[in-house]
């Protein structure tokens, strides 16, 4: 990467240099190498390591570097197309490429998604954590909620706590017969647990999908999924596979 002069350019100092930075990229590293650091990059463009770090977390944004614990910022792999509509988003867990399902326990859920539910603030409901995978990496972690009314049958279901209860939750689901789902999409920055299971650094970029399931006329569960905005690019159709995003 040559050095290139950016006093004289209209833009934004960091946003001319995200997008040298960017066609370097292109041309000169391979998916999963890592950048020179930042001291040098910031002689290298006569730039402060302020206005690198902002075009660094720019192109982290859009996904085409990725931060790594104990490694540093790598070039990252084209983004994986995630199909988000209500084929992928079901209860089943038999394909390898859904929800897997880790625990389920009875908590208050936040007043947000009470509201969701139209559920008294401070009400427990079944709170099902799921993870999901592609090729044997976390690219999602989610959130569903519950309400004990959505799955009567469940009362009568004696499972321990962990997996094997959140695998009984689903089954009653999967008993309602949905009317119709809505979603959401907004960004986000990634919370300690979820980065932890997602293998990003706390508040690193990531893609927040609310779905909200109704039957009879009312809500029966609400989903928050946490997907890993530097490798994910969701598509809403239902018949969409998995698929490269170039």
């Amino acid at each position: 990467m040559g050095t290139t002069q950016l006093d004289t350019v209209p833009e934004p100092k960091y946003w001319h240099l995200k997008t040298v930075l960017s066609d370097a990229l292109d041309s000169e590293f391979a998916v999963g190498e890592i950048l020179p650091n930042e001291r040098e990059l910031a002689a290298r463009f006569g730039v402060a390591r302020a206005t690198l770090r902002q075009a660094l977390e720019q192109l982290e944004l859009e996904g085409r570097l990725q931060r790594r614990r104990g490694v540093g910022t790598t070039v990252a792999p084209p983004r994986v197309g995630v199909a988000v509509g209500a084929r992928a988003h079901s209860w089943d867990d038999t394909d390898e490429a859904a929800w897997q399902p880790v625990d389920s326990v009875e908590a208050a859920p936040p007043a947000a998604i009470a509201r969701l539910l139209d559920i008294q603030p401070g009400t427990p409901v079944h709170t099902v954590r799921r993870t999901r995978v592609s090729y044997g990496q976390p690219i999602a972690a989610e959130l569903l909620y519950v309400p004990a009314a959505s799955v009567p049958g469940l009362a009568a279901v004696d499972t321990p706590p962990g997996a094997a209860r959140a695998r009984a939750v689903l089954g009653e689901l999967r008993r309602v017969e949905l009317e119709g789902r809505e979603q959401s999409v907004e960004l986000g920055s990634a919370r300690a647990d979820d980065a932890k299971r997602l293998d990003r650094l706390p508040g690193a970029p990531v893609l927040l999908v609310t779905t909200r399931c109704t039957a009879a006329g009312r809500t029966v569960a609400v989903a928050v999924a946490t997907y890993r905005a530097d490798t994910c690019r969701l598509t809403f159709g239902d018949g969409a596979d998995m698929v490269l995003a170039g």
